[in-house]
């Protein structure tokens, strides 16, 4: 049975093929880099989700005599606006978890 040889390939063969390896192992690497930037935006988007909660009950206590005079959502925030004796107070939630965020309380110079 005669065996079938390949002959050695030509300098320029060499080069040639020398090249398409290089070219398919950039492509090979630019394939494996866009995959792995797929999976890990998948895998923040699916660890990092705020989902569907229950809803809370919650009670936020008021000072004597304030009245809630406007209410707004900045962001994921909840923002009231309070009138305590004549002085403008504002307090912001967490949207989320409704727990207090910040109080900004406005008075009149003396």
């Amino acid at each position: 049975m005669t065996e079938s040889v390949n002959p050695a390939p030509t300098p320029e063969q060499a080069a040639l093929f020398a090249r398409v390896r290089r070219m398919m192992l950039i492509a090979g690497l630019t394939t494996a880099l866009a995959v792995a930037a797929v999976l890990i935006a998948i895998g923040y988007r699916f660890f990092r989700a705020e989902g569907s909660r229950p809803a809370a009950d919650v009670t936020a206590t008021l000072p004597k005599g304030a009245r809630i005079t406007a209410t707004a959502v900045a962001g994921d925030r909840l923002v009231v606006t309070l009138d305590v004796g004549g002085a403008v107070q504002i307090r912001t939630f967490d949207l989320h978890t409704l727990r207090p965020a910040g109080t900004l309380k406005f008075a009149s110079e003396p």
